[in-house]
């Protein structure tokens, strides 16, 4: 360049949508970074790697790579007193986990922390069937669309809509 600054490139836009899940890791990575956390992928995936019944029980707290390192860390896990001993034995098996799931030696051991865990939130109920009615008028409402593609996501988006509202 003439006048000795360099320029960054534009970066290339995307249109159209994405999968949230495919951009999770870089919006996390800030918040999980102080944390230890450069592998968002523990905390977003933890109940996949140590199993639904283990992930009740235990969570990940940190994760912590010797200076200048980012592979063959320490992950701090947190876990209830009563699940320790399971965990203490399952802990080669996690680590084979979670080092699949990186994609590489990213941890070489654990650390227990015994304490309380934190309570997983309830899943969403489902959302409630809806009334003739309410079918009916959300048909009504998009029968003028043409486009049967725009017409069956409208229909949907209705449906979605009409399942929120309080019945009456």
């Amino acid at each position: 360049m003439a006048d000795g600054i360099k320029r960054n490139k534009p970066a290339v836009r995307r249109y159209g949508l994405r999968h949230l899940a495919k951009a999770a890791d870089a919006i996390t990575r800030p918040a999980f970074g102080r944390r230890g956390f450069a592998l968002g992928a523990l905390l977003t995936h933890w109940p996949q790697i140590a199993g639904e019944r283990l992930s009740d029980s235990c969570q990940p707290e940190k994760l912590h790579f010797a200076q200048g390192k980012g592979d063959n860390g320490t992950l701090w896990v947190r876990v209830d007193g009563a699940a320790a001993l399971e965990f203490q034995h399952m802990q080669p098996v996690l680590i084979a986990r979670i080092n699949a799931q990186c994609g590489f030696r990213a941890v070489a051991a654990l650390r227990i922390v015994q304490g309380p865990v934190a309570a997983r939130p309830a899943p969403a109920a489902a959302p409630r069937p809806l009334r003739p009615t309410e079918k009916q008028a959300v048909l009504r409402e998009v029968a003028q669309i043409a486009n049967p593609e725009l017409r069956a996501a409208l229909e949907r988006l209705g449906s979605g809509i009409q399942r929120r509202k309080k019945p009456c």
